[in-house]
């Protein structure tokens, strides 16, 4: 059974794949459903990964804040600015 490299590596370690790479002490253990070290890595990296998808959407808000503050800036003060109508009396 042949399996390609490319494959093997885009798709996530599935239970069964870890098992069989642990010590024959470890697979026992595994068999009798004892795997917490399996569990505890598998949220940690779930974990991290939604830590640098929350840290880039941070990021991006920060941007989006920045540039909107720009624009209001000079939105409003340009605005404050009395448009001249020619007309110096006031009413």
């Amino acid at each position: 059974m042949t399996t390609s490299s490319s494959s093997a590596t885009s798709r996530p370690l599935t239970r069964s794949d870890y098992v069989s790479t642990l010590p024959p002490w470890r697979r026992l253990l595994a068999m009798l459903n004892w795997r917490p070290v399996y569990d505890i890595e598998m949220r940690g990296r779930e974990s991290e990964k939604r830590l640098k998808q929350l840290r880039l959407e941070v990021e991006q808000l920060q941007e989006s804040n920045a540039r909107i503050a720009r624009f209001e800036q000079e939105l409003f003060s340009s605005s404050n600015q009395a448009p001249s109508t020619g007309n110096s009396s006031p009413t």
